[in-house]
């Protein structure tokens, strides 16, 4: 089973990951993401979807025009977890 961040593990989270924010109703982290077109934006997305589909662990999003909004939360932790971390940082490296 999948263990939610403790204290100190959150701390860590949003002090490496400063452009990220906390949805304290989901128990998530969330980001937006701003390109230049769509073309930009969906190409992120789909770089995104293979990274999170190898992870086996998929991100929630919306995309609209040259937006994308992500929320990163583990169900089987029922919030955030190391899981989460990581695929936050695999999207931080594909900007």
């Amino acid at each position: 089973m999948v263990q939610k961040l403790d204290d100190a593990e959150r701390a860590a989270l949003f002090a490496r990951f400063p452009d990220w924010a906390h949805d304290p109703v989901r128990d998530g982290i969330t980001r937006r993401f701003q390109f230049a077109d769509f073309a930009q934006a969906f190409g992120f997305m789909a770089s995104v979807a293979i990274v999170a589909e190898k992870m086996d662990h998929h991100p929630e999003w919306s995309n609209v025009y040259n937006r994308v909004d992500i929320l990163l939360t583990t169900h089987d932790a029922d919030g955030l977890s190391e899981r989460d971390v990581a695929l936050a940082g695999a999207i931080e490296a594909l900007l």
